[in-house]
């Protein structure tokens, strides 16, 4: 099957499953092409099955915003056509949805016919989509696709209540490489980073508000006064300045390590003791999945797509938006027992078990294989 993927290149969760799941059906022996204004982070190596093709958006001083929608539903017409590609699936209902349904009426005036996947990962929805200007183009983008995946049963069910959608909503969730997550790290590499008596606690994320990192520093603030331990931040954004601020006042500079950007979260995550998610709003949480991988208990808010993936008192603990008391009592009870914390960090591990990209990525072929067949007999 020759796929066309169209993803944001970033190290967002939603760029990051988009490229994992492209290079997992080529070696499946699908032909994937990826089509965006980047290279996607995680696309390393392009081979006779992986391509890459660059959305340029000419500058014209007649537009103040350039029209980016524009330029990428020009380009998967063209690679449509050239490559032959029979299915897109699109990450994101606005601009790439809407973006290549331009393009499926405009391959139609040729007599090609090409179904549309489209998958809602979150911010699209939760976020943009809400917002009363954007609504009708996010309602229309979800109920012109052939088939529409969410990412978690929460989100799904956030898209029904937000938007009129006549479409059928099927729940893939979020996937990750185990074969990644194999710790062979050593014990001296740890020394690094804390000393033997202290626990590590990590949390990676965006740095947006959103994440809520001074919930995270406040509560390992409260962590780091029972127990000694230091805190690693993975990520880079805007709220960086002030947690760095919120640090120094508290006096716990030096118990912080800031990490900035990293590809080596493997490496970090393989050390924790302990992940703290207390974002807002998260409609999968695919950075606690990926540090249950890493057999890391998760302290979490309860909010969005959170629970389905960190269970209550099995793999950590899920608590209300902002209450930071009862993290931090969560995360006393797991790091204040050796025995209880290893039993944690077992759990979460065969929790991570689940969402193996073996068991997840042929729920999307079946979706294509499916999508394709109705398509060739409307057609």
């Amino acid at each position: 099957m020759r796929v066309g993927i169209v993803c944001y290149p970033t190290f967002g969760g939603s760029g990051v499953v988009a490229t994992e799941l492209g290079l997992e059906l080529s070696k499946r022996g699908h032909e994937i092409h990826f089509i965006t204004y980047n290279q996607p982070v995680r696309l390393e190596l392009l081979s006779n099955n992986v391509h890459y093709h660059e959305v340029n958006v000419p500058e014209y001083p007649l537009f103040h915003y350039q029209p980016y929608e524009l330029a990428l539903s020009s380009k998967l017409v063209d690679m449509v056509k050239l490559h032959r590609i029979e299915i897109l699936h699109v990450h994101y209902a606005i601009p790439h949805a809407y973006a290549a349904y331009m393009a499926k009426k405009m391959l139609q005036e040729d007599g090609i016919y090409i179904p549309i996947v489209t998958t809602l990962h979150g911010t699209d929805i939760t976020l943009v989509g809400s917002h009363p200007f954007y609504k009708p183009a996010v309602t229309f983008s979800i109920n012109k696709s052939d088939a529409v995946t969410a990412v978690s049963k929460s989100l799904k069910e956030d898209t029904l209540r937000l938007f009129d959608i006549k479409n059928d909503i099927k729940v893939v969730p979020n996937f990750i490489d185990l074969d990644k997550y194999s710790n062979t790290f050593t014990d001296c590499q740890r020394a690094m980073m804390a000393k033997e008596n202290e626990k590590i606690i990590t949390h990676i994320s965006n740095l947006r508000p959103v994440k809520r990192v001074h919930d995270v520093i406040t509560v390992f603030n409260n962590i780091q006064k029972v127990i000694p331990a230091k805190l690693m931040l993975v990520g880079e954004g805007p709220e960086r300045e002030k947690i760095e601020w919120q640090c120094q006042k508290l006096g716990i500079s030096d118990k912080v390590i800031f990490f900035g950007k990293s590809n080596e979260i493997d490496r970090i995550l393989c050390f924790s003791d302990l992940f703290l998610l207390p974002s807002e709003t998260e409609s999968f949480g695919l950075a606690a999945l990926e540090a249950m991988a890493s057999s890391v208990a998760v302290i979490s808010s309860n909010t969005g797509g959170i629970p389905e993936v960190n269970i209550q008192g099995v793999t950590g603990f899920l608590s209300n938006v902002g209450d930071v008391d009862d993290m931090t009592k969560n995360a006393l009870y797991i790091l204040s027992d050796n025995k209880r914390l290893e039993t944690f960090k077992a759990n979460a591990r065969k929790e991570a078990l689940k969402y193996d990209l073996h068991k997840i990525v042929p729920q999307y072929e079946a979706i294509y294989e499916d999508t394709l067949s109705k398509c060739m007999l409307l057609s």
